[in-house]
């Protein structure tokens, strides 16, 4: 069987997209995450009513992601994992704005959602890619016969965590730990490149 590695990108590859957009503006309810707010329309529906009455708009979100660089050791890691198996990043993010950290990360395969925006680019609404995208992501991949490995550390991940044939928490915030007290919790890339050649991945590829 081939092996498929699925993981959240914020908190595991970036850091957090909102919280950088509520130190440019100032606004602290960006603050919260998924780590927070565990249903993620009731999040999104704050954060667009935000949006919506400070009339902020998307270039915002870019001169925000154009400042973000990869969390320390994320694209050292990426690109190990790259070399070794297939490596899909599954993330409530918005295809708007999230090209410039994809750069640096090697443009690796993402699955995200969509933003409904304005002529003047403020904030319309927002569109799910799939409903529970990530668990639904992981049950296709085993269905074409993938073993997958999941990694997340926020309320988000919970249903692809519970999919994956092997997971881990990575970084999460300690609801998360009470939540799933079976599952490894890795702390940096080193401790995560070394879970998946001990226990998913077996033998390595090569020796990159």
């Amino acid at each position: 069987m081939m092996h498929l590695v699925c993981l959240d990108m914020e908190g595991v590859l970036i850091p957090e997209i909102w919280k950088a957009v509520a130190e440019k503006t100032g606004i602290d309810a960006f603050l919260k995450t998924t780590r927070d707010e565990p249903s993620y329309d009731v999040l999104m529906t704050e954060r667009l009513e935000i949006l919506k009455r400070e009339k902020i708009n998307l270039s915002v979100f870019h001169e925000v992601v154009e400042d973000l660089e990869p969390l320390p050791g994320a694209v050292e890691f990426m690109e190990w994992a790259k070399s070794q198996t297939r490596v899909v990043v599954l993330s409530d993010t918005f295809e708007q704005f999230i090209h410039p950290i994809m750069r640096k990360l090697g443009f690796p395969t993402i699955f995200c959602h969509t933003l409904e925006l304005a002529p003047d680019g403020t904030f319309e609404n927002y569109h799910l890619r799939l409903d529970d995208q990530k668990r639904k992501a992981v049950k296709a991949f085993q269905a074409l016969n993938f073993r997958v490995f999941a990694a997340g550390d926020s309320h988000n991940d919970e249903t692809m965590l519970e999919s994956a044939d092997t997971a881990a928490l990575y970084g999460p915030c300690d609801t998360m730990v009470e939540k799933f007290p079976q599952l490894p919790v890795l702390q940096d890339h080193k401790q995560l490149r070394k879970f998946l050649e001990t226990e998913f991945l077996g033998e390595p590829v090569g020796k990159a």
